[in-house]
């Protein structure tokens, strides 16, 4: 219980430094892209530049596979 606990906490630190860095370089977080879809509807699609979508559908998620597995190095680290 405790390895899924510090994974997941290393997981929520890297979505929430993720999305401060999307949202200095002017990038579209997940929020942002369902508030504008939800506003918008399809034509929302229309407004979403190439370098969100690759934000949000390659770099966002490896982000967070990333956190995923410092969550386990760092588990590992303390518990062997």
């Amino acid at each position: 219980m405790l390895k899924l606990y510090i994974i997941g906490l290393l997981i929520l630190v890297t979505a929430i430094l993720a999305n401060v860095l999307a949202s200095k370089l002017g990038l579209l977080s997940w929020y942002d892209f369902l508030n504008l879809l939800s506003d918008k509807g399809r034509d929302g699609f229309k407004e979403v530049g190439f370098f969100d979508y690759l934000w949000l559908l390659l770099l966002y998620p490896l982000a967070l596979g990333l956190g995923y597995w410092f969550g386990i190095k760092i588990f590992q680290a303390i518990f062997g």
